[in-house]
C-alpha cells in the first residue's frame, strides 16, 4: 500500500483534484489522518516560504479539525467532508499560488480599528409595538404576553407557552448586517436566522395551522405536528412544511428565492405551481416567476453559514462579495468588472475581515483595498 504522506503530498502539488482524490482524502480524515495533515501543511508552509501570517495558518488548520469533529457528531450529515476538501484545496492556493506583484495583501487606510465579524445581535418587537435589543438584555424572562413568555438564555431566544396558550398578536424578531439568532418558537421548532433577516410570528400557534413570515434567510427544524401543518411565506411563495429541516434564502439582492431541502418533505407553492421536494432538491424562484428544481445540492454550502463557515464552491466575486457585506456589515466598491474568476473556500465566520480578503488574495485571482468599513475590489 502506497505511503498514507506520499498520497498526501500529492495531493497538496495537485491544482486540480478528482473524484477518487476526494473520495481518499474524505477515508483518510475519517480514520483520524488529521494530525499528520496539520503536519504536512506546517512543512509545506516552512519549505515554501511563503508570507503568510501564522495566525491565519493556524486558523486554517484548526478548522479542519472542526469540520472533522463537526463530522464525526453529526454522522447524518454526509456531505460536511465536502467542507474539509474545499478548506484543503483552498490551502493548495496558499503553498502555489500564481506570481504575485508588491504589495498585494489587503491594503489598509487610516488608522482605523479592524473590521470584526458579526455576533449574536437581534431586535425583537413585541405584540405591543415595543422592542427588545436581545444583544443587551441579559438573561431571562423579557416578556410575558399572555400565558406565553419570553425566554432569553445564552444567545437563544425560546417562547414557553402555558397550555394552549391564546395568541396576542405577531412579534418579529430581525438580525442586522453582522447580526445573527437562534429562537425557539412556541412549538418547540427551531430557527435559525442569518444576518439581515427577520422572522414573524404569532405569540402562541393556537389555531390549525403554524405560519410564520421570514425574510433574508432562515434555517428551520419543524416540530412535528401532523394535526397542525406548519407554513412559511417567503415573498410571493409560500413553503409548506411535512416534518422536516430545510433552509430558505430570499435576500432581495440575490434576485432568487431558494428553498432547500435536508430532512422530510415540503411543498414548494408560488402561484399556480406546486412542488414537493425530497431531501437534496432545492426549489429555486426567478424573478420572472419561473420555479426551477435541482437535485444533488451541496447541503454543505447550503447551510455552511449555520456552521459558523463561509463556504465558496466556485463563485464569483460579486456573490462571495454580497455574502462579505452582511456578514461584516461593510460596503463594496468595484473599482475593476473584470474580475471574472471562481471562488472555492471554506474560511470560518469567527475571522476577521483582513484575514478574509487576505486569503481571497492569495489566489491571485483579486486583490482588495480597505477604507475604513468600505472595500474596493481591483482585479
Amino acid at each position: 500500500m502506497e505511503d498514507p504522506q506520499k498520497i498526501l503530498q500529492q495531493l497538496l502539488n495537485k491544482r486540480e483534484w478528482t473524484p477518487e482524490d476526494r473520495q481518499w482524502l474524505r477515508a483518510y480524515l475519517e480514520a483520524g489522518g488529521g494530525e499528520e495533515l496539520e503536519a504536512l501543511m506546517r512543512e509545506q508552509f516552512q519549505v515554501a516560504g511563503k508570507p503568510v501570517d501564522p495566525a491565519l495558518t493556524a486558523d486554517m488548520l484548526d478548522n479542519i479539525h472542526t469540520r472533522i469533529v463537526y463530522k464525526r457528531r453529526s454522522p447524518y450529515w454526509l456531505a460536511a467532508a465536502a467542507m474539509v476538501t474545499g478548506l484543503v484545496a483552498l490551502s493548495v492556493y496558499l503553498f502555489k499560488p500564481a506570481p504575485q506583484p508588491a504589495g498585494m495583501a489587503a491594503t489598509e487606510t487610516g488608522t482605523t480599528a479592524p473590521v470584526t465579524p458579526g455576533t449574536e445581535k437581534a431586535v425583537l418587537t413585541l405584540a405591543d409595538g415595543s422592542s427588545i435589543t436581545l444583544d443587551d438584555a441579559a438573561n431571562g424572562t423579557l416578556a410575558s404576553q399572555g400565558g406565553t413568555k419570553v425566554i432569553k438564555l445564552n444567545g437563544k431566544l425560546s417562547y414557553a407557552t402555558a397550555g394552549d396558550g391564546k395568541p396576542l398578536g405577531y412579534n418579529t424578531i430581525s438580525t442586522p448586517r453582522g447580526g445573527q439568532y437562534q429562537i425557539e418558537l412556541p412549538d418547540g421548532s427551531q430557527v435559525w436566522l442569518n444576518a439581515a433577516s427577520s422572522l414573524r410570528f404569532p405569540t402562541a400557534f393556537s389555531g390549525k395551522e403554524r405560519r410564520v413570515e421570514v425574510s433574508g434567510e432562515a434555517y428551520f427544524e419543524i416540530a412535528q405536528q401532523p394535526a397542525k401543518p406548519f407554513f412559511v411565506k417567503v415573498k410571493e411563495a409560500e413553503v409548506q412544511v411535512l416534518g422536516t429541516h430545510f433552509n430558505v434564502m430570499a435576500y432581495n439582492e440575490e434576485g432568487v428565492v431558494k428553498t432547500t431541502l435536508l430532512e422530510g418533505a415540503v411543498r414548494f407553492v408560488s402561484g399556480g405551481s406546486q412542488h414537493v421536494l425530497a431531501p437534496g432538491q432545492q426549489s429555486q424562484l426567478e424573478q420572472n416567476g419561473q420555479v426551477k428544481i435541482s437535485s444533488g445540492v451541496d447541503l454543505s454550502d447550503v447551510i455552511a453559514w449555520k456552521n459558523g463557515v463561509f463556504h465558496f464552491e466556485s463563485e464569483d466575486i460579486n456573490t462571495v462579495m454580497r455574502q462579505l457585506s452582511r456578514w461584516y456589515d461593510i460596503e463594496i466598491v468595484y473599482e475593476d468588472n473584470d474580475v471574472n474568476d471562481r471562488f472555492n473556500a471554506d474560511i470560518p465566520r469567527n475571522t476577521t475581515l483582513t484575514d478574509v480578503l487576505r486569503v481571497l488574495e492569495l489566489t491571485g485571482k483579486v486583490k482588495f483595498r480597505t477604507e475604513g468599513r468600505k472595500v474596493i475590489v481591483m482585479h
